[in-house]
């Protein structure tokens, strides 16, 4: 009886889970440029002293989808989006640099070119500070370029270049704040790319796809519910048991 109540109970916690893997997916169906997770289970062998006793299930996020979400325009000058491959280069929290889809870019009171969570958007040389500009535009090379408040239409000065870059796919981690650093290396820096581009005014929405993701979470609600009834028929046979020796 508790083989079964326990390969019961590790699979009824393994759907809960790969249930928080899929909702964090669904939840961010409309964050721009948000990479889906993968979820997988297998089953592994709990080791004892010398031998394998038990078998339980386990729920592992294999990796992201790498794919391409749709490109929504927004005619907006730091909306910036990457068509093909590659990644936007920020600083997180600890000062490292991380990579990212989402091109919805702000300013700061200061001018410094930031993320929507606040993190610093990377150039060439660092952090970008765009100075007061009566237009901003970012070149298909991520190259900024704007015309100052109290310049001629015609006077356009360069201020710096996103950082493009372009790792192996393999290579990549998913943090839990959304953001791709190189496997076992969270402080490694990134080379420019010169063959990723951009295009301004738009936007990359997130590759989830929400009627995928409903279905796996209402299959694996299934599958906690049916692992609760194992337990509980697990028990059952274990009264029974219990009753029919008491007899003896």
């Amino acid at each position: 009886m508790d083989k079964a109540l326990y390969i019961s109970m590790s699979g009824a916690k393994q759907n809960m889970f790969a249930q928080r893997s899929h909702a964090n997916n669904l939840a961010n169906a409309n964050t721009t440029g948000f990479r889906e997770d993968f979820a997988q289970a297998r089953s592994q062998p709990v080791w004892g002293d010398y031998h394998p006793t038990r078998a339980y299930a386990m729920t592992e996020r294999p990796a992201s989808n790498f794919k391409a979400g749709a490109m929504m325009e927004t005619g907006r000058a730091l909306d910036v989006a990457i068509p093909n491959q590659g990644f936007f280069v920020v600083q997180d929290p600890e000062g490292n640099e991380a990579l990212t889809r989402r091109g919805d870019f702000v300013q700061d009171v200061a001018g410094q070119l930031l993320t929507p969570d606040g993190l610093p958007v990377l150039g060439e040389n660092g952090p970008i500070i765009i100075p007061p500009a009566s237009t901003v535009n970012i070149a298909n090379d991520g190259t900024i370029s704007l015309v100052p408040t109290d310049g001629l239409a015609t006077e356009i000065v360069d201020i710096g270049r996103l950082k493009l870059v372009n790792p192996e796919i393999a290579t990549l981690d998913k943090g839990t704040d959304g953001l791709f650093r190189i496997k076992g290396e969270p402080g490694a820096a990134f080379e420019q790319d010169p063959t990723v581009s951009v295009v301004s005014g738009f936007l990359e929405s997130s590759n989830v796809n929400t009627i995928n993701a409903m279905t796996e979470m209402m299959s694996h609600q299934r599958q906690y519910e049916m692992q609760v009834k194992m337990m509980k028929t697990a028990e059952e046979n274990s009264e029974k048991v219990a009753s029919l020796l008491q007899i003896q």
